[in-house]
């Protein structure tokens, strides 16, 4: 069953590309006590996350942040070498994004979030989402219908929603 709006994010863990390789992320600090944007896509130089998704979050980090939005994660059924690969080409990183690799798809697979599309190449991905949380909370939770689309789930859209 997917997560909802009101339910308690799941614990687990993620990577990201530390000084001396990668590093594992628990994710349950990241979201105790404070207020987090978290969004998810099928994968890293894919194109609607590469041209739309990920640029969405980048143009509303101001607004997310004036909502008081403390960070904002990018999660994604990738390993941490190209998710830090594909920060630094989109400039997620610089915008202050914090880019995940859920390697073994685990996290996603706890949010309920998952499918796999085989005429793709893509087994156990996320969906397309996006979710803003208070210490851990959902408050808002938009997950789009098409993973080829970029509607309810971009920046903006979840900056208005909060």
């Amino acid at each position: 069953m997917a997560i909802a709006v009101g339910d308690k994010l799941p614990e687990g863990t993620a990577l990201r590309m530390g000084a001396d390789g990668p590093e594992e992320v628990a994710l349950a600090p990241k979201f105790a006590g404070r207020k987090v944007a978290l969004f998810g896509l099928p994968g890293a130089y894919t194109g609607t996350c590469t041209t739309s998704h990920v640029p969405s979050f980048i143009s509303a980090m101001d607004a997310l942040k004036a909502k008081g939005v403390e960070e904002v994660i990018c999660v994604a059924v990738n390993d941490p070498f190209v998710m830090k690969a594909w920060g630094d080409s989109t400039g997620a990183e610089a915008a202050g994004i914090t880019m995940l690799g859920d390697a073994s798809g685990e996290f996603v697979k706890a949010l309920g979030l998952d499918f796999t599309a085989p005429p793709a190449g893509l087994y156990g991905r996320s969906q397309r989402f996006a979710l803003y949380a208070e210490d851990g909370v959902v408050k808002v939770l938009h997950v789009e219908d098409n993973p080829g689309v970029c509607t309810t789930s971009g920046g903006q859209a979840l900056a208005d929603a909060i």
